[in-house]
């Protein structure tokens, strides 16, 4: 029944029922997602008052807190607030605030439970942490944890010192400075959550159960406790920073160093931890770095907003994969990866098997069970004789870049597929409009160009030729957000975006070496900039084969004399081969260790500058729409530092 004497609000719903117990939920009035936003809190403010005059009154047992949106349960903070609130006027009161919101609803004398199912992340597991009892569904689409670091922050509604409490120091710290997500079986094994059932219709029950039987969850034993004691804790955070140090520099990434100072200085005492988070958390969210991977997280959202929405929105089950090379294969077992039925092609059985062995090697990585990986790998089929080629819905051709041989790939393909299947090229260099020429309707064919290595980057450029209408790029994209990738759509021209940008960048390192500056240094200074990995380390990564004909494509000379194009006609083509610029052992590169330099951070600008500047000339040209695609296009089919915005934004903050 509902409890007349509360106001109505727009996020929450509270009832009690005969048994006494009150049931809260959370159900924000706009989008799919709940997300804890300053009226939220505001509201759960009075939510929290009436509940505490209910149970000192005796009149309920306990609450269970619940989600009333079909995604999950909490998503965090609403990220779209955190511009107006990085203030120093504003932030400290308003994390005090919520900080003394939490500590309520903890010191309830009656039990209250979290029943957690979809995302409970950030400031969702904040709040679920404050709660007494957690209760999680196990199934696939539960993710629990602290993402904010990927936001240039920390915890800040007390969850660093509660998630060490109930996990243990390494445990939590873990989960915050890496920012991963759990499944909900890990989230219980470490200590996150106290009981999963097996579907959203059981939390009720199980939260029924857990409210009579005043459950309270147990905080981390002695051997977890011991390593925030004493000069454990000191081993632990210098353990912590060695780790943080080779993936987030300092002066890129402040918000991991900042928490491994704070845990140093009070991770014995939780609630000391709770009380440093303001300090703390208040300069992370006015930085530059917070600012621009907010502006990241933005514009990455935003493209999920492409592609065919509504009764038009297509169900993709099949794809036929042309080619069981490095990319074609791995596209093949992404595709199987992301549950979608799979026939991978090419000239024999024997040039599909190792696609097929590198797919297992992936499953194995990604999925947890053995009927995960066993369902998997029936989901990916050898197909010499291509017979999957007329009921797949999208037909992906990646085989090597002669135009030729793809044009009469797709001239069969258009006889054979279905009428509404998508045809698709993974050139990485050719215009479309060339390859369409085979083609008796040149409309049906787009690019789909994926970036090696498939399972690690995230970007999928959707390539326009100027045949294509409006919806076959939509489906495009669709198809590309249905597989889990982030659809880029750019123009059919030379080197389309990722590669017209990278081109440059890595020929006049290349030169740079072959006028005897150190490979080592040069690759040194760009990952100091902010780079993933250096430029001639990624040329060695792509295949110097590769590397040069896309150079030719894009006008770039490789005169016969110089050091890459002996390389590449003694066969060393870098990683695949075991040697290019680099040798190579078991896939990883060998070097030695660079020499002194001054200033590395400077030189790695000036060896980024043809990057930014080709970027600008990208978009004036309308290979790309604008700034925005442009600069999450290249960090996320590039790695280009985050923390800098994408090369567009660091030029405009003079940091580029």
């Amino acid at each position: 029944m509902p409890d007349s004497q509360l106001p109505a609000t727009q996020h929450w719903r509270f009832e009690t029922d005969v048994e006494g117990i009150g049931w809260l939920t959370i159900d924000a009035p706009k989008g799919p997602v709940n997300t804890l936003s300053r009226q939220a809190l505001a509201e759960l403010e009075t939510m929290v008052t009436r509940i505490e005059d209910l149970a000192a009154s005796g009149q309920i047992k306990g609450v269970v807190l619940l989600s009333g949106k079909e995604s999950g349960f909490i998503a965090g903070a609403d990220i779209s607030e955190f511009d107006s609130m990085a203030d120093f006027s504003i932030l400290p009161d308003m994390l005090r605030r919520t900080h003394s919101l939490f500590a309520r609803i903890e010191m309830l004398k009656v039990p209250v439970v979290a029943g957690i199912h979809g995302f409970c992340l950030g400031g969702g597991l904040e709040l679920a942490l404050a709660c007494h009892y957690r209760i999680a569904v196990n199934d696939e689409k539960t993710r629990i944890g602290f993402p904010e670091v990927n936001l240039g922050i920390f915890p800040g509604f007390g969850g660093t010192g509660r998630s060490i409490r109930q996990a243990g120091p390494v445990d939590a710290m873990t989960a915050m400075l890496t920012g991963k997500p759990m499944r909900a079986s890990e989230a219980r094994a470490k200590g996150f959550v106290d009981k999963l059932v097996r579907h959203r219709d059981m939390l009720r029950w199980e939260g029924r159960k857990a409210v009579l039987q005043d459950r309270r969850a147990k905080p981390a034993g002695f051997a977890k406790r011991v390593m925030a004691m004493g000069p454990m804790r000191d081993y632990v955070a210098n353990q912590m920073r060695k780790s943080v140090a080779r993936k987030a520099p300092r002066l890129n990434y402040p918000a991991p160093w900042a928490l491994i100072e704070l845990f140093e200085k009070k991770g014995n005492d939780w609630r000391a931890m709770i009380a440093g988070e303001v300090e703390a958390f208040v300069p992370l969210l006015s930085s530059e770095t917070a600012t621009n991977l907010r502006r990241v997280f933005f514009l990455t959202e935003s493209l999920k907003k492409q592609g065919l929405r509504g009764v038009e929105k297509p169900n993709f089950t099949r794809v036929h994969v042309v080619g069981a090379g490095v990319m074609g294969g791995d596209i093949a077992a992404w595709c199987a990866l992301r549950g979608m039925g799979v026939t991978l092609q090419d000239l024999d059985l024997d040039r599909i098997k190792p696609a097929l062995a590198r797919a297992k090697s992936l499953f194995r990585k990604r999925l947890k069970t053995k009927e995960e990986i066993d369902a998997a790998v029936a989901r990916l089929e050898a197909d010499p004789a291509g017979k999957g080629l007329a009921r797949a819905d999208v037909v992906i051709e990646a085989v090597v870049e002669k135009l030729e041989i793809k044009q009469k790939i797709f001239a069969e393909a258009e006889a054979k597929a279905g009428p509404n299947a998508i045809l698709a090229t993974n050139t990485s260099s050719i215009e479309l409009e060339r390859i369409a020429e085979a083609l008796k309707d040149p409309n049906r064919l787009i690019g789909l160009h994926f970036f090696n290595p498939v399972a690690q980057l995230p970007l999928v450029e959707i390539i326009r030729s100027r045949f294509n209408t409006d919806r076959q790029i939509a489906l495009g994209s669709s198809f590309a957000l249905a597989i889990g990738k982030s659809p880029v759509v750019v123009r059919s021209a030379p080197g389309f975006l990722v590669n017209r940008v990278l081109l440059p960048y890595m020929m006049a390192a290349v030169e740079r070496v072959e006028k005897g500056e150190n490979k080592e240094l040069l690759d040194a200074a760009a990952v100091a900039f902010g780079m993933p990995m250096g430029p001639i380390e990624l040329m060695d990564t792509i295949g110097l084969d590769v590397g040069k004909f896309v150079a030719l494509e894009l006008g770039h000379s490789v005169p016969d004399n110089s050091q890459f194009a002996r390389l590449i006609a003694e066969g060393k083509l870098g990683r695949k081969t075991g040697e290019g610029f680099y040798k190579w052992e078991k896939g990883k590169v060998q070097k030695a260790d660079p020499p002194d330099h001054p200033n590395l951070v400077a030189l790695g600008r000036e060896l980024v500058q043809p990057l930014v500047d080709t970027t600008e000339i990208v978009v004036r040209e309308g290979v790309v729409a604008n700034d925005d695609l442009a600069d999450i296009g290249v960090i996320l089919g590039t790695g280009f530092a985050p923390f800098l915005g994408g090369p567009l934004q660091a030029r405009k903050d003079g940091r580029a």
